[in-house]
C-alpha cells in the first residue's frame, strides 16, 4: 500500500481539505459570524430585514446543496486507490505508460453503482452495476468506464435513451423505483431481441451481487491499443475480484432492502476502514487487427456479444487496490464526473457504436450536471499530469489565466503553451481507413441475438439455471400485460426450449412448442461456480449467536480461530449488553439480534450453552433462514436444539439434540459444521468453517420447504 503522501492525487487534494475541528463560523466571504441561530429582524417579533447577509448566504446554499442527479448510475459509491502493472507485458502494444511500468503506482478513484434507481434508492435491487475506474496517469486522465457485465441491452447508442426510459420508473405514476419487474421495460426488450443477451445475464444472480468486493467489472466496450509503431490490436478489458464473485439470493436481496438499503455502500466502506482493501486483477483479450473478423458469430463491434475466454484467453497485467475511503461523499463521489472520451497516448477507440455514442454522452451529460464546462477543475477530477491550455471563463472557473494572449498561435506569449506535436507525446488518433456509404442501417454480423444467450444458459450450474428461472418468473409475474409476457417466453424458447416451458409454467402462458434444438456449447468462464476466490474468510461477516449459560469456551476459540482468518465476527443476543455465561461471568455482546437480521452476515454459528435460544423465536428464524439462504452454519454443543426448533432437514425428527443426525436428506449438510456439546471448537472445526465460508454458499441444500 502507497504511503499517503506518496500518492499524487492524495497530495493534490489536501490543500482542498477544510479541518473544521478547531475553526471559527465564518461565512463564504470568511466574515466571522455573530449568531447563527436568529436572522437580523427589527425587534425579537418584527420582519426580517434584507440586509442580513449572513442569513442569506446560508439559506441561499442551502438551497443548492443538491446538483441534479445522475440519469442512469445515480446511487453510487466510491474509493481512492491505485493500480499496478505485473511487468511490461502489454509494453509491445501500447504506449500508455500506466500499463507497461511496473514500478509505478497509478492514483485511481472508483465509482460503483446501480443504474436504474434514483440517488435514494436501494443497494440491492435487481440490476446492473457500473464499475467505473478513474487512472490519474501522468499522460492525463483515463477513464474506464464499464459494468458487472460484459455485454450491453443494444447495440447501437441512439437507443440509449429507449431502454432507460423502458427501465426507469413509469412516466404515468413515477414506479416501480429501482426494478426492471414492471411492463414497459419487458414490452421494449420484447420487441428487442437483440436485448435477450444482456436480459438473461440481468436475470442471473449477476444482478444481484454479494458486495461489490465480489463483482467482476468489464469495460463491455472493444478499444484498441496503439503500440509505438502506431500499429493497433483490439482490447477488452477485464476486472476480476480476488475476493471470488458472489452473489446474494433473491429472497435476502429483497430482505436487505428494507433492513439495510446501505448494504453494498456500507460493505465497501466498512472494508476499507477495518483494512480489509478490496482489490481486483485487470486482465485484457487482446485481438490483432488481422483477426477482427476470425470469430464465427462474432462482431467485435457488436456490444450484446462476448469473447469466450475459451477462444481469447484473458491476460492477467495488473493490480487495482482500493485503500482509501473518500472524505467527503458529495465533494468526491458525487461530483466525480467520468468521461468516456478520456483517453490517454497508446488507447483509442474503435468503431463500436456503442462506444463513441458514449463517448459523446458523457460529456454532454457533465456539462449539465456539474454546472458548466469547467467541471475537470472539481478537485476530484483535476488530472495529476499538468494541464495548459486557452481554455477559459465559464461557470465555475477556478483558475487565474496570466499574460496577454489567450490563443495559437501567438508571438506577444511566447508561443505558449506550444503544441507538442506527436514527437512530444501528444494523443495521435489511430489513422484507421475509412470509406463506403452513409446509411443508418446495421450490419449483418449484429444480427444473431440469440445463441450466445444460449451459451450462457448452457455454462450455468444446476442452482444457477434455477435462480434463472426463478428471476423470469418474477419479473415477468408483475408484467400485467399478457402478451408480452407470451413473446417473452417465445425469445425465450430461441434460447432453450427447456428454459421457455419452465418460465412459462410459473406465469401462466401456455408451453411452447421446440423449434430448434440448443447449439450446446458452453463456456465454463461465464459461471460464478467457477470464480471463488483466493481471499478465504477475509473480510466475511459471521454472527456468533449467544444466550445466558453459553459456554465460553469454544465460544472464544470460534471466535479467535475466526478472527485470525480475517473475518469480522459480531455476538448477537436477544438483548443488547451482556449475557451471563456458564460459569457467571459477563460476556458483552456487540449487538442485539433484532437490530440485525441473518440477511446482513455471511454466516451464522449457535453457540453451545444458549438453549434459552430454542424458545426465542427471532433466533430460530434467524438460524433458518441463514440455512434457507444456503449460508455456512457452524453448531457449537447444544446450539444443535436451535437448529432442531427451526425444523432444518439435518436432523430426523426423532433424533436427540445430543447425537448426531441419523439420516440427514441428501447434501442438507453441507456448510453445516458440529462440535460434540462440551467440547471445545478445535483446529480442524475451525478450518472447516473457515473453507465453508469462503465457498460464500451451498446451493445444492434441500431448503424449499423452510418456512423462512
Amino acid at each position: 500500500m502507497a504511503r499517503k503522501n506518496d500518492n499524487p492525487k492524495d497530495a493534490q487534494l489536501a490543500p482542498h481539505r477544510m479541518d473544521k475541528s478547531d475553526g471559527e463560523l465564518t461565512t463564504d466571504q470568511a466574515i466571522r459570524v455573530e449568531d447563527t441561530d436568529n436572522t437580523l429582524r427589527v425587534t425579537p417579533r418584527g420582519p426580517s430585514l434584507l440586509e442580513d447577509f449572513h442569513f442569506r448566504e446560508k439559506l441561499m446554499r442551502f438551497d443548492h446543496e443538491r446538483i441534479p442527479e445522475r440519469v442512469v448510475h445515480a446511487r453510487g459509491s466510491g474509493a481512492h486507490g491505485y493500480f499496478q502493472p505485473y511487468g511490461d507485458a502489454l509494453a509491445p502494444y501500447t504506449t500508455a505508460r500506466f500499463l507497461t511500468d511496473p514500478s509505478a503506482q497509478t492514483p485511481t478513484f472508483v465509482r460503483f453503482s446501480t443504474v436504474q434507481g434514483s440517488r435514494g434508492s436501494t443497494d440491492t435491487p435487481r440490476d446492473v452495476r457500473g464499475f467505473a475506474t478513474k487512472f490519474y496517469t501522468d499522460q492525463g486522465n483515463f477513464d474506464l468506464v464499464g459494468n458487472n457485465m460484459p455485454v450491453f441491452f443494444i447495440q447501437d447508442g441512439i437507443k440509449f435513451p429507449d431502454v432507460i426510459h423502458a427501465v426507469k420508473p413509469e412516466p404515468h405514476h413515477e414506479m416501480p423505483q429501482a426494478a426492471s419487474a414492471h411492463d414497459t421495460f419487458w414490452d421494449f426488450v420484447s420487441l428487442q431481441p437483440e436485448t435477450m443477451h444482456h436480459v438473461i445475464w440481468l436475470m442471473s444472480d449477476r444482478a444481484i451481487p454479494r458486495s461489490y468486493r465480489t463483482m467482476q467489472g468489464f469495460g463491455v466496450n472493444t478499444y484498441r491499443l496503439v503500440n509505438a509503431d502506431g500499429q493497433a490490436t483490439f482490447v477488452k478489458w477485464h476486472w476480476t475480484p480476488v475476493a471470488g464473485v458472489h452473489s446474494l439470493v433473491w429472497d435476502e436481496a429483497q430482505k436487505i432492502s428494507g433492513k439495510d438499503p446501505d448494504f453494498n455502500r456500507r460493505d465497501l466502506w466498512e472494508a476499507i476502514e477495518a483494512g480489509n482493501f478490496p482489490e481486483y486483477e485487470l486482465g485484457v483479450q487482446l485481438i490483432p487487427e488481422d483477426q477482427e473478423f476470425a470469430f464465427e458469430g462474432i462482431d467485435l463491434l457488436d456490444d450484446t456479444k462476448l469473447i469466450p475466454e475459451e477462444v481469447v484467453p484473458v491476460t492477467p497485467v495488473g493490480r487495482l487496490v482500493l485503500n482509501r475511503n473518500p472524505d467527503n461523499f458529495f465533494a468526491e463521489t458525487e461530483q466525480v464526473a467520468f468521461c468516456v472520451s478520456n483517453l490517454v497516448p497508446g488507447i483509442d477507440f474503435s468503431d463500436d457504436p456503442m462506444l463513441l455514442a458514449r463517448a459523446f454522452s458523457y460529456l454532454d451529460t457533465q456539462l449539465t450536471r456539474l454546472g458548466g464546462p469547467n467541471f475537470a477543475q472539481i478537485p476530484i477530477n483535476q488530472p495529476v499530469a499538468p494541464v495548459t491550455n486557452h481554455q477559459q471563463d465559464g461557470f465555475h472557473q477556478h483558475q487565474i489565466p496570466l499574460g496577454q494572449a489567450n490563443y495559437t498561435p501567438n508571438s506577444l506569449g511566447g508561443g505558449c503553451p506550444v503544441v507538442p506535436g506527436a514527437a512530444g507525446g501528444g494523443f495521435v488518433h489511430y489513422p484507421e481507413r475509412v470509406e463506403g456509404v452513409k446509411a443508418r442501417r446495421r450490419p449483418e454480423t449484429f444480427a444473431d441475438h440469440y445463441s450466445q444467450a444460449t451459451l450462457f444458459w448452457n455454462s450455468m450450474s444446476a442452482w444457477e439455471k434455477e435462480h434463472i428461472i426463478a428471476a423470469y418468473k418474477f419479473e415477468l409475474g408483475k408484467v400485467n400485460a399478457m402478451h408480452v409476457r407470451e413473446r417473452m417466453v417465445e425469445h425465450l424458447n430461441q434460447i432453450d426450449h427447456t428454459l421457455a416451458v419452465s418460465v412459462a409454467a410459473g406465469i401462466g402462458v401456455a408451453a411452447p412448442t421446440e423449434t430448434h434444438a440448443n447449439h450446446g456449447r458452453v463456456s465454463p468462464a461465464l459461471s460464478q461456480a467457477s470464480m471463488p476466490g483466493s481471499a478465504g474468510a477475509q473480510g466475511r461477516k459471521v454472527a456468533v449467536l449467544v444466550g445466558n449459560g453459553v459456554l465460553a469456551e469454544s465460544l472464544q476459540a470460534t471466535r479467535a480461530g475466526l478472527t485470525d482468518a480475517g473475518a469480522v465476527v459480531e455476538l448477537l443476543a436477544p438483548v443488547d449488553g451482556a449475557v451471563t455465561t456458564a460459569s457467571g461471568e459477563l460476556l458483552p455482546v456487540d449487538r442485539a439480534m433484532n437490530t440485525v437480521s441473518s440477511v446482513l452476515y455471511d454466516a451464522v454459528v449457535v453457540a453451545d450453552g444458549a438453549e434459552a435460544l430454542v424458545n426465542d423465536g427471532y433466533a430460530v428464524h434467524f438460524v433458518a433462514e441463514a440455512y434457507k439462504h444456503c449460508k455456512p452454519l457452524g453448531i457449537l454443543g447444544t446450539g444443535d436444539q436451535v437448529v432442531q426448533a427451526a425444523r432444518l432437514p439435518v436432523f430426523e425428527p426423532s433424533d436427540r439434540a445430543t447425537e448426531p443426525a441419523s439420516k440427514p436428506i441428501a447434501a442438507a449438510l453441507d456448510g453445516v459444521l458440529f462440535v460434540a456439546p462440551g467440547a471445545d471448537a478445535d483446529g480442524e472445526f475451525i478450518a472447516g468453517l473457515v473453507d465453508a465460508i469462503a465457498r460464500h454458499r451451498h446451493y445444492d441444500r434441500p431448503v424449499d420447504g423452510i418456512a423462512a
